[in-house]
């Protein structure tokens, strides 16, 4: 797959200062929170079979060590993570089997959970990722901590001693 230049994302040539703020303001979030951010990224690319790959190695028990390396993938060094080999090299770099692995984003044997997991999210109104709801507020975007700790206590947990 291709990808969307960030640029044209963004509205064109013309936006390219709004593209500029936005991305200052995550490279400040990332760092406030201690996450690696890269500069190189300039494309977006579509996640969904990163999506399908990665609740397999959920099922693998490999779903945090899967969902850090995409994210380094995408967010530092700025890959395609569409790309099925470089999906399959992810899977390999966490300790999954590679052609289990391509099976899996061949065969699209995830398919079907992941448009659960979409349909749900529609209907309870999310339209971006990151969406974080809890007790009928919802927080969109990547946000520092403080924001998604207020949103917690908003929907009524007790903070620890």
């Amino acid at each position: 797959m291709e990808g969307v230049k960030l640029l044209d994302l963004f509205g064109g040539p013309s936006a390219a200062p709004r593209l500029e703020q936005s991305k200052k303001r995550l490279a400040a979030i990332a760092e406030q929170e201690g996450l690696p951010m890269g500069t190189k990224r300039e494309m977006t690319y579509n996640s969904r079979l990163a999506q399908e790959l990665g609740l397999w190695a959920a099922e693998q028990g490999k779903g945090p060590e899967f969902d850090n390396a995409t994210y380094r993938a995408y967010f530092v060094d700025g890959s395609n993570v569409s790309d099925v080999d470089l999906l399959v090299e992810l899977a390999k770099g966490v300790g999954l089997d590679p052609k289990a692995a391509r099976k899996v984003v061949v065969e699209r044997t995830h398919q079907a959970k992941v448009d659960e997991h979409w349909n749900r999210s529609r209907q309870s109104g999310v339209s971006a990722v990151p969406t974080f709801q809890m007790g009928g507020q919802q927080v969109v975007g990547a946000q520092p901590y403080e924001v998604l700790r207020q949103l917690v206590i908003e929907a009524g947990a007790k903070t620890r001693g």
